[in-house]
């Protein structure tokens, strides 16, 4: 098993950039499929993306050119990046890992984007 703990989150402005990390403690990190997920206030958690063992990403379509996924399995983190960030991104993005039947979420980290 694993325990996720995401760091980065911060106020931006419209158009700015920002970093997501995830750091994972545990073992077999290579082996988890692991996502971003995100939850606006009054709304549901949606994936924002997700990486697998392989490297292979899929993106949700109002991130897509705009955000990357990347995992690095020497140091068990994996990196959301974010640019020309709207308004409409503000929300708390939560880091997930799945194995088989196992999930498991990070506490989540806060993004606004306003200015």
């Amino acid at each position: 098993q694993v325990q996720l703990v995401e760091s980065g989150g911060a106020l931006v402005q419209p158009g700015g950039s920002l970093r997501l990390s995830c750091a994972a403690s545990g073992n077999l990190f290579s082996t988890y499929i692991m996502g971003w997920y995100r939850q606006a206030p009054g709304k549901q958690r949606d994936l924002v993306a997700s990486i697998t063992t392989g490297g292979m990403r899929n993106y949700a379509d109002p991130v897509k050119g705009r955000f990357t996924i990347s995992r690095d399995n020497s140091k068990n983190t994996v990196f959301l990046q974010m640019s020309s960030l709207k308004a409409e991104d503000t929300a708390v993005y939560y880091c997930n890992a799945r194995r088989g039947g196992y999930i498991t979420w990070g506490q989540g980290t806060q993004v606004t984007v306003s200015s």
